[in-house]
């Protein structure tokens, strides 16, 4: 928020318009600008908006490490990224927030499940979600997935989840809700269809969990995006749950990004392919694929789903 100050510099008054930006480490970097009138203009916005997102460049830069694909220029593109989300929802009125939120439940919620299957179509996920109403001729089942789809993704924007055991166990049993799938850590092993990569055995996906989840704490020179990545293909080849894991390991992508204040993803039906293929370049031990693709979906989703909806509204 921009405020506004009157400095006396040797008998003579001054307006300044000031606004107060916290660091990664912290600390609180000032950015002023002297002015005639106490007006926020456009062009004083920009002015702001454009120095905020020069001071958050240099601090990510300062804090994230950079490599051959959150190189330097990646890194400075996505934290502006980053101050424009913020900006897009301060923009909106309650109404408009409501509602970008509420398409982007309905679009998260139909591609996720629509990789792994689901026969319902955008409209008929809208209808369940918005209207409470049971879509006629549909499996129940795809009924249930969506409509526990939406309480899990309120629950992601409003930063109720955390990246912790507990949490997600939580999450997948929100997720199975009346879908007689057991909760909790599989008791049999279990396969990944299209992929030659074995999945941790019943009586290790606990130890895994742990460890994966060390491994998130201690990853602070990491970019959350990369991270994400990077989580996503270590959760998706544990597999820890009898059935939901990717739909469990697509909303923890967006659990780490909200909370690092980034905006979330979709990951579309007709990516899919180029999905799995990053999936399994990540299980040889190639993770720069996955990398650049969870890249290329922050960007896209951003530009294509919120930048479009403040175009048209």
């Amino acid at each position: 928020m921009v405020h506004f100050s009157e400095k006396e510099i040797k008998g003579k008054k001054y307006l300044y318009a000031l606004q107060s930006v916290r660091l990664s480490d912290g600390t609180v970097a000032k950015i002023t600008k002297r002015i005639d009138r106490p007006i926020l203009t456009p062009e004083l916005q920009q002015y702001f908006d454009g120095k905020r997102k020069d001071l958050l460049k240099k601090d990510a830069l300062k804090k994230y490490r950079t490599d051959s694909v959150f190189t330097k220029q990646q890194i400075e593109k996505v934290e502006e990224t980053k101050v424009d989300y913020k900006q897009i929802l301060k923009k909106l009125t309650k109404a408009q927030k409501k509602d970008l939120f509420d398409r982007f439940t309905a679009n998260f919620t139909y591609e996720s499940n629509a990789i792994e299957g689901n026969s319902l179509t955008l409209k008929d996920v809208a209808i369940i979600l918005f209207e409470n109403k049971v879509v006629e001729g549909k499996d129940l089942r795809e009924i249930y997935e969506t409509r526990n789809s939406r309480r899990v993704v309120d629950l992601i924007l409003a930063n109720r989840f955390k990246v912790t055991e507990r949490d997600i166990i939580q999450m997948h049993k929100m997720l199975v809700d009346d879908m007689d799938v057991a909760t909790g850590y599989k008791k049999i092993p279990n396969y990944l269809v299209g992929r030659r990569v074995k999945t941790t055995p019943p009586e290790l996906v606990e130890k895994e969990m742990q460890d994966l989840l060390h491994w998130y704490k201690s990853g602070e020179k990491m970019h959350p995006i990369k991270k994400a990545a990077l989580f996503h293909g270590r959760f998706e080849r544990i597999h820890p749950f009898d059935d939901g894991n990717g739909r469990v390991g697509r909303f923890l992508i967006n659990v780490i990004l909200i909370n690092a204040g980034y905006a979330p993803v979709i990951i579309r039906k007709s990516q899919r392919i180029a999905y799995l293929k990053a999936l399994e370049a990540f299980d040889n031990g190639y993770t720069a694929r996955l990398e650049r693709f969870m890249l290329s979906k922050y960007k896209n989703t951003f530009k294509n789903f919120f930048q479009v909806y403040l175009k048209y509204i």
